[in-house]
């Protein structure tokens, strides 16, 4: 019992606060050797920023533990990074390159689909920054009138989590309708899932304050993770291999 009270008071929240840096640190440092972003969506940075934003203030409502305020923080930092080196280095619009999917590289048989009012398919890399400064404000706005109200707080907490919670369902259904889990590494699967019980060892155990968002939306994706697992030992690697531009990133596209 005393290690167990040792490793969620020190191992936990140092393994929680740095998974940012850890899970894509390698991905801004080989799109910047390689001078190019294709196959990285820009839709992860997307995902990251909304959650991790609202994380924070989601914070002054709830006051949950302190290590995961540190980490909505870094997250934050390192997406704007991430993003930055991705809109710097990314291939020309076409079909070699969609942004609709997060968790796929674009092959050559994918068609590229236009949202509306091309939202995050930008040409120009301001509208990205503009966009993520106007949803802040917003928030900030909103914390401003309503910040304090026990339902807007709850609203807030479970929005950001799930968005978060929601990461590994395109990759279970990428996965599933290819019967293959081609550019899937093991070994980011057993991180995965090695990080799912330090989280979950965390959010139950500690003596600090975790809200259930946390506790629920962490189940609920190391339950994905989990039947990640099950499709990896069904399916493999597939009968065929994956070309560089198919190659999915979903491995650097989650909280360790």
């Amino acid at each position: 019992m005393s290690f167990l009270k040792w490793t969620i008071t020190h191992i936990a929240p140092l393994f929680i606060v740095s998974s940012p840096i850890t899970s894509y640190a390698d991905q801004i440092w080989s799109m910047s050797k390689k001078r190019s972003s294709a196959g990285f969506s820009l839709d992860i940075p997307l995902i990251m920023l909304v959650a991790s934003i609202l994380k924070l203030f989601y914070w002054f409502g709830a006051r949950y533990d302190f290590p995961l305020l540190i980490q909505a923080v870094v997250m934050v930092f390192v997406q704007i990074l991430l993003l930055h080196v991705a809109l710097t280095y990314r291939p020309p619009f076409g079909a070699q390159h969609s942004l609709n999917k997060p968790f796929a590289g674009a092959g050559e048989g994918d068609s590229y689909v236009t949202r509306p009012y091309g939202f995050w398919q930008w040409r120009s890399r301001k509208p990205y920054w503009q966009f993520l400064a106007y949803f802040s404000i917003t928030l900030a706005a909103l914390q401003y009138f309503i910040g304090t109200q026990p339902v807007y707080v709850e609203l807030q907490g479970y929005v950001a989590l799930g968005i978060e919670a929601i990461l590994p369902i395109p990759q279970v259904i990428e996965n599933q309708r290819n019967q293959a889990c081609r550019g899937f590494r093991l070994s980011v699967l057993v991180n995965w899932l090695i990080g799912d019980v330090f989280k979950m060892t965390y959010f139950f155990l500690s003596e600090g304050g975790v809200p259930w968002a946390f506790k629920l939306c962490g189940l609920f994706q190391a339950v994905c993770d989990a039947f990640l697992g099950v499709q990896y030992c069904m399916f493999g690697e597939g009968s065929g291999a994956a070309g560089e531009g198919s190659e999915m990133i979903s491995k650097e596209s989650r909280l360790a």
